[in-house]
This record gives structure tokens, C-alpha cells and sequence, in this order.
């Protein structure tokens, strides 16, 4: 199967990381090739790659913020729970893990994608069914980071069994008082992160398979923070937990 990927940091991080084949690269004729374009023009004639110059109106199938670029690509491809594993041990780094339990928008799978890479995270868990996957659209919102990241689908429950067999913490984000506040939890050990639905946070079986709620604080007058922004505040505090350890 094939897809197609748009905007210029979208598309060179595809290129960038190499995990896919690309096949084609549509470019919108009068696009100064400057900047990121430049970049994966140059990308593109290294690999040899075609590239197709076509009318504006031609990448619009694509989205109002192609950017004049286009990429036709392989699908995505998922990692499993041992890699993610090879990783962290790869990095002599305890493992580091986010677990997605059926998150619905793309937009903010991209955002907590994005945020995961950014802060080291090892590899991401979606369930197997009834969660947003990596499409175009995810890999847009993420800004391509995913393609930097190990993801894996997973059936949740018997991974937190494997996570918890291997000493890894498994920690539940939760707005609930019953929650402990996350200022009160060690996060520098090894750890896998459970953000939930944006409506109904966990299912009751990935909540009663977690070793610790936690909360975050809040001090305004909105009661919560959504899923993305949630599960970004709440990664970070890990990050700075475990020093801000760099590769």
C-alpha cells in the first residue's frame, strides 16, 4: 500500500529517517527551493527519487498546508515491544514508554508523538483496535516525528503484563483527587506513561493494570487539560525526572 505525505517538515523527516520507501515527490511549479524545499530536493536526488513539477492545484488533494510538496510513500512501519526494548537498552538508558489507551484524534496522537520524541521516549503502545494510527494526517500534526519513534500495536493489557515482568513502572495519568499528584511520584526509573481516551480517560482495565495514578496540579478555573496537553506536561516531568538524560 502506498500513501502520500505533505508539508516540508512532514516530508523530510520522512526522508530523513529512511524507514520508508518513497517513490515519487510531486514539488508545485514556481516553489522556491530554498530552505527545508532545498533540502529535500537534495534529499531527493541522493536517493533517487522523481521529482514531478505540477500545478498548485494539484497538491490541494493533499490538504490547504501541503506547502507545495508531496511524497508518495510505503505505509508506516510499526515496531513491537521488543525493539522498543533493543532501544532503550541500546541507549544503556532504563526503558521509557508511552501507552496510548484508544486515543481518537490525530491531531492529538501527532501532538503526543511529537512530544514523546522530543523527550527521548523509547516507543509508543496504541491498542489494536478502536485508537487513531499513524496516517498522514498524524504524521502532519506530529511534524514527522513519528517517523522517528518505535510504535507499536499492542493488546494493552497482556504489554503492561510483559512492561511489569520486566521492572518497568507502569504509571496512569488520571484527573482524579483519588490520584497521588504527580509531585509526589519517583518517575526516574523505568516507566511506561498511560495517557487515556479524550473522553473517558482509561478503560477500567488499563487503569486497574496501572501500579500508580497520578494527577497534575491546577490552579485556574478550567477543571482539566485535553489528552495532548495532558500527556505532554505529564512526559516532561519525566524527562526532568531522569535529568534531562540526552543520547
Amino acid at each position: 500500500m502506498h500513501e502520500w505525505v505533505s508539508g516540508r517538515n512532514p516530508v523530510y523527516e520522512v526522508l530523513r529517517a529512511g524507514r520508508r520507501h518513497a517513490f515519487r515527490a510531486l514539488v508545485a511549479e514556481g516553489a522556491q527551493e530554498k530552505g527545508r524545499l532545498e533540502e529535500i530536493l537534495h534529499l531527493c536526488k541522493d536517493r533517487k527519487i522523481p521529482v514531478e513539477r505540477v500545478p498548485r492545484q494539484r497538491l490541494e488533494a493533499f490538504g490547504n498546508v501541503n506547502q507545495g510538496i508531496a511524497l508518495e510513500v510505503s505505509d508506516y512501519l510499526y515496531s513491537d515491544l521488543q525493539g522498543i526494548f533493543n532501544r532503550a537498552k541500546h541507549r544503556s538508558e532504563p526503558p521509557f514508554l508511552l501507552i496510548l489507551d484508544t486515543l481518537q484524534d490525530p491531531q492529538n496522537l501527532g501532538t503526543l508523538l511529537r512530544t514523546a520524541e522530543s523527550v527521548g521516549v523509547h516507543g509508543v503502545l496504541l491498542p489494536l483496535k478502536q485508537a487513531a494510527t499513524v496516517t498522514p494526517a498524524v504524521v502532519h500534526a506530529s511534524s514527522g516525528a513519528c517517523e522517528h519513534l518505535y510504535l507499536a500495536q499492542v493488546n494493552l493489557a497482556q504489554a503492561i503484563t510483559t512492561l511489569k515482568e520486566a521492572g518497568v513502572w507502569v504509571i496512569g495519568l488520571e484527573d482524579d483527587p483519588q490520584a497521588q499528584p504527580v509531585e509526589q511520584a519517583r518517575l526516574d526509573g523505568p516507566i511506561a506513561l498511560v495517557v487515556g481516551n479524550e473522553g473517558q480517560g482509561m478503560r477500567s482495565l488499563v487503569r486497574d493494570s496501572c501500579d500508580l495514578l497520578v494527577r497534575l496540579p491546577m490552579r485556574g478555573k478550567v477543571a482539566s487539560l485535553n489528552a495532548a496537553v495532558a500527556g505532554s506536561v505529564a512526559l516532561y516531568l519525566v524527562w526532568q525526572a531522569r535529568g534531562f538524560a540526552k543520547d
